[in-house]
């Protein structure tokens, strides 16, 4: 059982990372956009919810997202485990999340902390919004986002840290190689029973 989640800022490749890591153990890799998404293209209730905040570019509240990960943390595609890919984000996420996993007698086995330098990430941003035609992605944009990020995510990678799961791994390079560090990473963790 493999139980982890993974953080990065924008431009970092997390996804991306997400997908090839979940990938190599098996697990389902769980990202809080696709799940806002299936919900409101199936018209669930909580999708209802969650697209009124969404439209008007809003975060979706706490109770929605949690009650939305509550549910697809109960399906059977992750009872051999599962990478979160986008939450938590905030401490009281993290104490919804802490929750849903003792009701399921199950704890986090580690967090992969993608770490990338600014001006990396500024540059890659701005390749790929060039690339997409993307012109409201400016430098000073990009570093804004960044920005909130670190202010919205520290505190929940320090309350990580303090337990002894966050694994810091190199996000620079190419992709096979960050994908190589991180899998190299958590198997050495969970060999030491983290």
């Amino acid at each position: 059982m493999t139980r982890l989640i993974i953080m990065g800022p924008p431009g970092s490749g997390k996804g991306t990372q997400a997908e090839h890591i979940a990938g190599h153990f098996g697990i389902p890799a769980i990202s809080t956009g696709d799940i806002f998404r299936a919900h409101v293209g199936g018209k669930t209730e909580l999708g209802a919810e969650a697209s009124k905040y969404m439209d008007s570019g809003e975060f979706v509240p706490d109770h929605v997202t949690n009650a939305m990960i509550r549910q697809r943390l109960g399906s059977a595609d992750v009872l051999a485990g599962f990478l979160l890919d986008g939450y938590p984000r905030t401490t009281a996420q993290i104490e919804a999340l802490d929750g849903i996993l003792a009701g399921n007698q199950q704890q986090l086995d580690a967090v992969v902390e993608l770490a990338v330098d600014d001006d990396e990430l500024v540059a890659r941003m701005l390749r790929r919004a060039q690339e997409q035609g993307r012109s409201d992605d400016t430098a000073p944009v990009i570093r804004r986002r960044l920005e909130l990020y670190r202010k919205e995510t520290q505190a929940v990678v320090e309350r990580y840290s303090e337990r002894g799961i966050v694994l810091a791994v190199d996000g620079s390079g190419q992709r096979e190689e960050i994908t190589a560090k991180a899998i190299a990473a958590i198997e050495s963790a969970l060999g030491k029973g983290l």
